[in-house]
């Protein structure tokens, strides 16, 4: 489901890779897939655009997948968002 999701967002001229993976964190595991969303020198965006082009999939991928939550990964910053309130440390 979540490739044809980002085969359906690419069509907007973008260039994504799916691979599957496991989450494992404290108190449980769960599997997943990992989204790397590339700025595509065919269709180059900058990295603010291709930010906000991975943050928009992100979104979407929640909604369609039925999940809480998303990571978005920069070299610069890891971008948490959840329908769920967050747990104190």
């Amino acid at each position: 489901m979540a490739r044809q999701v980002c085969r359906e967002f690419c069509r907007q001229g973008l260039c994504v890779t799916v691979e599957p993976t496991e989450f494992i964190y404290t108190g449980g595991a769960e599997v997943g897939v990992r989204v790397g969303l590339l700025d595509y020198p065919r269709f180059p965006a900058g990295s603010h655009r291709t930010q906000s082009k991975a943050i928009e999939l992100a979104d979407l991928l929640r909604e369609r997948l039925c999940q809480h939550s998303w990571l978005v990964v920069t070299p610069d910053e890891t971008i948490w968002n959840s329908t769920r309130e967050a747990q104190p440390c």
